[in-house]
């Protein structure tokens, strides 16, 4: 075994969070996924009066875009079920970031919950705190050594698919918001900040490849995920209701950004 993979004895407060993440993970991805629709009931799409459709803002990603989340709550049972394993009790990865995670799936069944109930701003402050809970598992990530090598992998594709998703679903969970909240469209007019919003996602992009360069199968995740969205933001914007060349080609390029930047900071990382 790797001696970096372990940190003493298994503990007591190791079996309580092994057990309690695992339950956890199971009530939160249950209820996620009744919450969102899939087994009848009210889709997101239609919930808080449609304002966060594919068609409700020029920078929500088109219905296919969504389909992301049964390969994140796949990764996120097995990582509820690695971390379980015995054997797993003292990994030092795992020890740092199992709350985390499970507090990321809570949060996520939260945000389900509030826009069940309409609240389009009350969802904009859950996926916030979201996004700031997965932005603080990929520093905690970045900093760690990897251990062995099933939780590890299982952990940064998980957690990277996961950030890199809700890095560009809070963008357009903020553009619903400031849509409903009525703002106006402060001088730059719908289609100016929607340029604004996918090239904040682009440099976002980079901003993680930049600091995960040495963590390659935490980094491209993020920005195989992130691309995913934006793809499906410029699809979204060339046919519909909701047409707009300009947000189209700037989500295209905002995605090839996303795309490549985890890719050319690792090649240059490891160049070095």
């Amino acid at each position: 075994m790797n001696p970096a993979a372990s940190v003493g004895r298994t503990t007591s407060q190791d079996r309580v969070r092994q057990v309690t993440v695992l339950v956890g993970a199971v009530i939160a991805i249950v209820g996620a996924t009744v919450g969102s629709g899939a087994f009848g009931g009210q889709p997101i799409a239609e919930a808080a009066g449609g304002s966060l459709s594919a068609t409700a803002t020029p920078v929500a990603p088109d219905s296919p875009a969504f389909s992301i989340w049964s390969v994140i709550y796949t990764g996120l049972a097995v990582f509820a079920i690695v971390q379980a394993l015995p054997r797993q009790a003292t990994d030092r990865r795992l020890r740092a970031i199992a709350w985390w995670v499970l507090a990321s799936m809570l949060l996520n069944a939260l945000w389900i919950a509030v826009v069940q109930a309409g609240s389009v701003g009350g969802s904009d402050l859950v996926i916030i705190v979201l996004l700031a809970v997965l932005a603080t598992m990929f520093v905690k990530l970045v900093r760690m050594n990897h251990t062995t090598t099933l939780p590890s992998v299982v952990t940064d594709l998980t957690v990277g698919l996961y950030l890199g998703w809700v890095s560009v679903a809070t963008l357009a969970n903020t553009a619903a918001f400031l849509a409903i909240a009525d703002v106006g469209e402060l001088g730059l007019g719908a289609t100016g900040w929607s340029v604004v919003l996918v090239s904040a996602a682009a440099l976002l992009a980079i901003a993680y490849g930049a600091y995960g360069r040495r963590r390659p199968a935490l980094v491209i995740p993020v920005g195989l995920a992130m691309a995913w969205g934006l793809t499906w933001i410029g699809i979204g914007r060339t046919n519909g209701p909701l047409v707009d060349e300009t947000v189209a080609t700037a989500a295209f390029v905002a995605a090839g950004v996303a795309f490549l930047a985890p890719v050319v900071a690792t090649l240059t990382a490891r160049r070095r």
